[in-house]
């Protein structure tokens, strides 16, 4: 609701602009609801400070799959939001009976000064005490931390899904890339100073949201059967306000390097990205790759997941690309997109890495000096 003001204004009047703003919003005290809880039952494998890995696997022994839910606005219940809208419970359903998730926890006062390289050790640490190469399966802004740790350890991740992920933000604007490129950096960094470091959520949600989120907009997202005011719809709608209020805190070191790596510079597109010491090169990667974007997506442009086709070396006939009829968040909570595209997404996971694949793969492992010893 700010966009004009903001684009039309230099960088020190804009972030002027932002201060008053917040001002004037953080006037409730803070008051935040409880957090929502998942529909599926599951334990939690592995307890960190920035993340908790949990378990939802019906099995002990396979490939394991980590959902690598995304940092951002909300939490990680947006893959297992209800039944019939469960991202958790479509993929079991469809086979993959050693799922995980990676659960990443809302930001401290301590944990202001984390960055992208540490959310990297960390989804590195889960890989790690699986004991074994991985599948991951990134959502959204999980996509392209998914993306970067594959790049990075070649050796540790088997198959790779993104799904509506921002990768190349120059392939062709969304809502979200357009308002991050006409934001001045000093109303980010404004922000981040505003939670002594960090990036409250409430706040955020605030600014981007612009008003009441309404009733057909929430039964588009979960593409639900239910009539609207019926009270089967009004049970998951509830379901979906709690969610969506309860939101994430960022360390402002991680929110900041995101605005400026990847929507101000794009340098994981560029090639220009350092991440855990090394520059990543996806020219190098060679795994198997799916990829699925909502052709009504306003937060991430379909050509901007597509971009990964050229940046990869993944040989074409083990690269997918499919377009759902879906919004962004029905990409991970509709009903049409659970039933009918994830299972292919599922069968896909448990086909047999194909053998010349798998050794170039490792090969690039071991010459990229990323393997298991590294970091």
């Amino acid at each position: 609701m700010f966009w004009p003001a903001l684009v039309a204004a230099s960088a020190s009047e804009a972030a002027s602009f932002m201060t008053a703003q917040f001002l004037e919003m953080m006037g409730d005290g803070g008051r935040t609801p409880p957090p929502p809880e998942g529909v599926t039952a599951s334990e939690i494998a592995l307890d960190l400070q920035a993340v908790r890995l949990r378990d939802f696997s019906l099995v002990k022994c396979g490939v394991p799959t980590i959902l690598c839910s995304p940092f951002a606005l909300h939490g990680a219940v947006l893959a297992d939001l209800a039944t019939g809208h469960s991202l958790v419970a479509a993929l079991r359903d469809a086979g993959i009976e050693r799922l995980f998730m990676a659960d990443w926890r809302s930001a401290s006062p301590d944990m202001r000064f984390l960055g992208i390289d540490d959310y990297l050790a960390a989804l590195n640490v889960l890989v790690d005490h699986l004991g074994g190469p991985v599948d991951l399966v990134g959502l959204c802004q999980g996509g392209w931390l998914s993306l970067i740790y594959a790049a990075r350890f070649p050796a540790k991740v088997r198959k790779l899904v993104m799904v509506g992920t921002p990768v190349d933000i120059a392939a062709r604007q969304s809502k979200l890339s357009a308002m991050a490129e006409a934001t001045p950096l000093a109303v980010f960094k404004n922000l981040v100073s505003l939670g002594d470091g960090r990036v409250i959520g409430r706040n955020l949600a605030r600014v981007w949201r612009g008003g009441v989120i309404e009733s057909d907009d929430i039964r588009q997202s979960l593409q639900a059967p239910q009539p609207a005011g019926s009270p089967e719809f009004a049970r998951l709608e509830a379901i979906f306000r709690n969610w969506n209020a309860w939101t994430i805190d960022m360390p402002g070191t991680y929110y900041l390097e995101v605005i400026e790596k990847l929507y101000k510079r794009n340098e994981l597109a560029t090639g220009g990205f350092v991440a855990l010491g090394q520059r990543i090169d996806l020219s190098r990667l060679r795994l198997p790759i799916y990829l699925l974007a909502g052709n009504a997506d306003d937060v991430v442009a379909a050509e901007q997941l597509f971009a990964v086709a050229r940046l990869v070396r993944t040989p074409p006939e083990y690269l997918r690309e499919e377009v759902a009829p879906s919004n962004h968040l029905g990409l991970f909570m509709g009903k049409r997109t659970l039933e009918e595209y994830w299972p292919r997404i599922a069968a896909w996971l448990n086909e047999p890495l194909p053998r010349s694949t798998g050794d170039d793969h490792a090969a690039a492992g071991d010459v990229s000096g990323s393997g298991p010893s590294a970091a």
